[in-house]
């Protein structure tokens, strides 16, 4: 097994702002996270549970290992120390899944994004599974303070019989505090592969006078939140009806523009879209959607990580 850690003492830190007076103003942090397993073996690992082979990460980010729940995957949890991101910030994480593996990584808290004076927050989310492997990508939503600016992309590759079931939540604004996401950048990409082939790309990009978008009739109709959530690898397409029924099921009981939500397939990938004026009904609705969807593909549990759970 490779285990590395590295950490940098904020003091020594080459990516410092400077003052007009020439001392530093603030650190402008570049983190960087990875983690890979491998199918386990022996009895450390009975019930199908995953092996660390590797992992890497430096401030301000870091990886948990919560014990594994009976019948459920093995589970690495990102976190960020740094409270949060402000313009210039740069976050990396790289997720990958050996053949015949299976894990889900998540997230211990939603990302703030905070205002920016001018400069982009990066994002990149690199996920790869191997054949016969199954890896789950499912972070808390990341909140965008009016005036934020974050660059996010998430690279999937899949190869063989693996598949990912990956997903991706904005909140447009501090709404409990009244504050909506009226100007800034937004833009959440994606660019997917099986087998080195490219199968899907897709970007939302939100810039200058967002709220406008936000409330325009014909683009979000007032909708303060937004999630993509995507399963991929080969024939998963044939579990659009799956998606479908799922869906239908998350959001019963719910008036019918509280979350609006569909799904659509092609060949190698299912997905699926949810959007709503209230963060909260949408978090619940994804969530919902995500236990039944899991089961249905895999035979996983109806269940979301217990950091995830509301």
């Amino acid at each position: 097994m490779q285990l590395s850690k590295l950490e940098t003492p904020i003091s020594a830190s080459p990516n410092a702002d400077t003052a007009t007076n020439g001392t530093p103003a603030r650190i402008i942090t570049d983190g960087r996270a990875e983690v890979t397993f491998r199918q386990g073996s022996g009895p450390a690992h009975q019930g199908g549970h995953a092996a660390l082979d590797h992992l890497y990460y430096r401030d301000p980010m870091k990886i948990l290992f919560p014990r594994p729940v009976a019948g459920d995957l093995t589970t690495a949890v990102l976190v960020t120390t740094s409270g949060g991101m402000v313009g210039g910030d740069k976050l990396a994480f790289a997720g990958k899944v050996e053949a015949g593996a299976s894990a889900l990584f998540t997230a211990q808290a939603a990302e703030k994004v905070y205002r920016s004076v001018g400069p982009d927050c990066e994002m990149s989310v690199d996920l790869t599974v191997e054949d016969g492997g199954w890896l789950e990508w499912l972070p808390h939503e990341s909140i965008l303070f009016d005036q934020a600016r974050l660059k996010r992309k998430t690279t999937i590759a899949a190869a063989g019989s693996g598949r990912v079931l990956a997903g991706e939540m904005m909140v447009f604004g501090r709404l409990a505090r009244g504050e909506v996401f009226k100007t800034g950048l937004a833009r959440d990409a994606w660019d997917v592969s099986i087998d080195g082939r490219p199968v899907w790309r897709d970007a939302l990009h939100l810039e200058g006078d967002v709220l406008r978008i936000l409330d325009h009739a014909a683009a979000f109709d007032g909708a303060r939140a937004n999630a993509t959530a995507i399963l991929v690898g080969h024939g998963v397409e044939d579990h659009l009806d799956d998606a479908r029924a799922c869906l239908e099921q998350a959001s019963a009981g719910l008036a019918r523009n509280d979350v609006l939500c569909g799904a659509t397939a092609m060949k190698g990938i299912v997905i699926a879209r949810f959007m709503a004026r209230e963060p909260m009904k949408l978090r619940r609705v994804y969530g919902a959607w995500w236990k039944q969807f899991r089961h249905k593909t895999r035979g996983l549990p109806e269940r979301l990580p217990r950091l995830w759970e509301i």
